[in-house]
């Protein structure tokens, strides 16, 4: 079913995909989104490589099915796991992840001391490091699993306490290394910024970056997309969710307030094929 011909697809496991939405609606202002929030699933990052692999794959057929121009892989894991293979199924449409862009840009700052927040499963793969260091074999890159962010973000808890205590702990080792860089490696931690920056204003010498990868994507899908509208009236998009609707829509409104979408259901098939049900009213 060709639910948003034309669509840019982003797929992440919750709401921390939104973010590389919001960035390439800045990018593509004439061009719809078709979002999918495998909330089913959510967190992605302390189950087997290959499940999270076989999610992905699943997904960015839906997309395509559905009439997707471009699939955008707005979720760390997957882009680890299953992007080559998808990349080489669906050619030649466009099919991007978030890593390497992120990985490029923070290869180029001096100097080369480059810290990754990520999920347990994305800091397993080692992909950031890899990815840094071919892009700079000088490049020293420690990465640091952050179990607990995502359930954080997930439950509108960005802002809390406990977040920040999160934060100090995580960004310790990295500040021990003096980081100039640190690399946001999964798509719910923008939510987290302000705790990140609070707890780094009391850890480092000196203020390091905060790289969201959802900009460098935009501008990657810009590279080998040149026809996406960057301009024109604002087109519709659709986010669909496998989780609870009423929920998703609350926090859809929360991360994505200048957005005007629709919210969908999908639902999982047994043998692992994703199917849009109901649609809710316009939001």
């Amino acid at each position: 079913m060709r639910l948003l011909p034309g669509a840019i697809g982003v797929f992440d496991s919750g709401v921390g995909g939104l973010t590389v939405a919001a960035a390439l609606r800045r990018r593509f202002a004439g061009e719809s989104i078709l979002y999918v929030a495998d909330q089913a699933h959510v967190p992605y990052g302390g189950r087997p490589l290959e499940e999270v692999a076989g999610f992905a794959r699943a997904i960015s057929r839906f997309l395509v099915e559905s009439g997707c121009r471009a699939v955008v892989m707005g979720c760390n894991i997957s882009s680890a796991t299953a992007l080559p293979d998808v990349a080489l199924q669906m050619a030649p449409l466009p099919v991007l992840g978030v890593i390497a862009a992120a990985a490029r840009r923070a290869a180029t700052f001096y100097p080369p001391r480059v810290g990754v927040l990520a999920t347990e499963g994305t800091v397993a793969t080692g992909a950031y490091g890899q990815q840094v260091r071919d892009a700079n074999p000088r490049a020293e890159v420690s990465e640091v699993a952050c179990p607990a962010f995502v359930p954080l973000v997930e439950s509108g808890r960005a802002d809390s306490e406990e977040a920040l205590e999160r934060a100090i702990a995580y960004l310790r080792p990295l500040a021990e290394r003096e980081c100039s860089v640190v690399v946001l490696g999964c798509t719910h931690y923008p939510f987290l910024l302000p705790v990140l920056r609070r707890a780094a204003s009391d850890l480092f010498e000196r203020m390091p970056v905060f790289l969201d990868p959802a900009d460098e994507v935009a501008g990657a899908l810009e590279a080998v997309a040149p026809d996406l509208r960057r301009t024109g009236d604002a087109a519709p998009s659709l986010l669909l969710t496998t989780g609870d609707p009423e929920r998703f829509v609350e926090q859809a409104r929360s991360f994505w307030p200048s957005e005007k979408f629709a919210v969908a259901v999908a639902r999982w098939t047994p043998d692992l094929r994703l199917e849009a049900a109901a649609a809710l009213a316009p939001r």
